[in-house]
């Protein structure tokens, strides 16, 4: 009742303001009357800012110091979300030329970015709750005939950038990975996430990711949807970590929530977890570190033996050990308790007055047998490449040429995955190693680039092309799911499960409906 009340007088001091100003020979004595009018637009009801629409270009004309205020407040209206009001606004345009043509080619303009943005508004609310057959239609015209004329389209730049980056995210709720992929790619090219982008938008996009990747919820080992959307977003967001965004809340997560059940993981996606992570750990702040490190150091116990005989999975410890160098990098005082290192800080942390050596001892002889195992798998690898390059000479058709040439790349990576693995595990036997925190290891899954050679490498580098596949054992046994990021990331995008395609017709990776789809 009272805001009726409240709305009914605003309307009334309206009608005041303009009967004054009706009657009023020298209208231009009444400026504080129009403004009041200029005012109504940003705090008034519906009714009033209806009312608002007619009065200023009423009076528009006796009032030219008041000309861009007024104009921008017609605009306003123009935009609001009540019909009523945006019809009355529109009618009201032609009037703020009809005294002064030097207005009609700045209306026109700003009408024609209006009209831009309404149809960019329309065809964005079908993404957001449109009928099925429609939405798909909708996403492939943006995709096919939007998204390459952004620069003709989105005029003014920023300001429409900023508007479409609005309507992406009120489409996100409900998407397949395809199309967030698609719609992440899209703000990526905004001149407004660019390259000279401040830190507050390149983390406006992490939080984009982060959303989509659900890091609110529990994490649970049997939902397979879930588990692809992890990892598809990790690595999604492996690049913007490069740009300064913070990689906290992935690390945190996989911290508390992945690492406690890591055993339990699918075997085929167990891999593409450790890659993410590692990716991410040249990024983790100190404190992240610190609090990673212990979760990292007892994995590496886990697939690093203590005993020649036992098996390994090398692509494992190559993740592993690439993300122990880069996180006790940030807190190498960390590794005192953890490995029974003595690095002198200076701070209490140190823990130097405490007996370690026993723990010392465990991991030196972890480091010795793990390099170990590594040589011998390097040796039957290198002899194999050998025997290799004999089948292809005596091959006799194109398709056993073609295997031939597939185990090669085999056994190529596998030789990058055990090289990895020396380079790192060698510095570690100094009680007070130095940890790799830069850019000279190249991990197997990424594109080969040339490498500046490390004084600590005590083996000479076999590299060549990389499909990010890793040895499971010393008898060559191939790791699971070690494609290639974007074949990691495009197969979680394209909404396989595994087992196979989901029969579901939900958005999601599991085939969920549309009430949750991606999320």
């Amino acid at each position: 009742m009272g805001a009726v009340i409240g709305d009914a007088k605003e309307v009334e001091k309206l009608y005041e303001y303009g009967e004054r100003l009706n009657e009023a020979k020298d209208k231009a004595q009444h400026v504080s009357d129009y403004e009041g009018i200029l005012n109504a637009v940003k705090s008034g009801s519906t009714k009033a800012k209806q009312l608002a629409a007619q009065l200023i270009p009423r009076f528009f004309k006796f009032f030219p110091e008041l000309d861009k205020q007024a104009i921008s407040a017609q605009f306003d209206l123009v935009e609001e979300e009540e019909l009523a009001v945006r019809v009355q606004a529109i009618r009201g345009l032609p009037l703020l030329c009809k005294d002064n043509p030097d207005h009609v080619s700045k209306i026109v303009d700003v009408l024609g970015q209006l009209l831009a943005c309404a149809s960019l508004t329309a065809l964005f609310k079908h993404v957001e709750i449109g009928m099925e057959n429609i939405r798909e239609k909708v996403i492939a015209f943006l995709k096919e005939k939007v998204f390459p004329l952004k620069a003709e389209l989105l005029k003014p730049q920023v300001e429409m950038e900023r508007r479409v980056t609005d309507l992406v995210k009120k489409s996100l709720q409900d998407v397949t990975g395809a199309e967030f992929k698609m719609f992440v790619d899209f703000l990526k090219s905004f001149s407004i996430f660019g390259d000279n982008a401040p830190p507050e938008r390149i983390q406006e996009l992490i939080e984009v990711i982060e959303g989509q990747a659900d890091l609110d919820a529990q994490f649970n080992v049997s939902d397979v949807d879930h588990i692809d959307r992890m990892i598809s977003c990790m690595f999604m967001a492996l690049p913007i970590f490069v740009r300064g965004a913070s990689s906290s809340r992935f690390i945190n997560y996989f911290n508390k929530h992945i690492i406690p059940v890591f055993d339990k993981l699918p075997e085929e996606r167990k891999l593409d977890f450790l890659k993410s992570l590692a990716g991410s750990s040249p990024y983790a702040t100190a404190q992240d570190s610190r609090q990673l490190l212990p979760a990292i150091v007892q994995l590496l116990k886990t697939y690093m033996p203590r005993r020649k005989i036992e098996e390994t999975n090398f692509s494992y410890v190559e993740c592993l050990l690439y993300t122990f160098h880069h996180l006790a990098h940030k807190t190498p005082n960390s590794t005192n308790s953890l490995c029974g290192y003595k690095i002198v800080t200076g701070q209490p942390s140190d823990r130097l007055g405490e007996d370690f050596s026993d723990i010392n001892k465990d991991f030196t002889e972890r480091l010795n047998s793990t390099e170990e195992i590594v040589r011998v798998a390097m040796k039957k690898l290198t002899q194999g490449m050998a025997d290799h390059n004999k089948a292809i000479s005596a091959a006799k058709t194109e398709d056993e040429k073609a295997k031939i040439k597939a185990e090669q790349q085999k056994a190529t990576n596998g030789l990058r995955v055990c090289n990895n693995i020396l380079i790192m595990t060698l510095p570690l036997h100094a009680k007070s190693p130095s940890f790799i925190g830069d850019n000279k290891i190249n991990p197997s899954w990424k594109e080969h680039r040339k490498v500046t050679p490390t004084a600590t490498a005590g083996v000479k580098r076999t590299v060549g092309p990389s499909s990010g596949t890793g040895l499971g054992s010393p008898a060559s046994k191939m790791a699971r799911g070690g494609g290639m990021q974007n074949q990691i990331v495009n197969r979680a995008l394209e909404g396989l499960s595994h087992g196979g395609r989901s029969s579901g017709r939900g958005r999601g990776f599991g085939g969920r409906g549309r009430g949750r789809g991606y999320r």
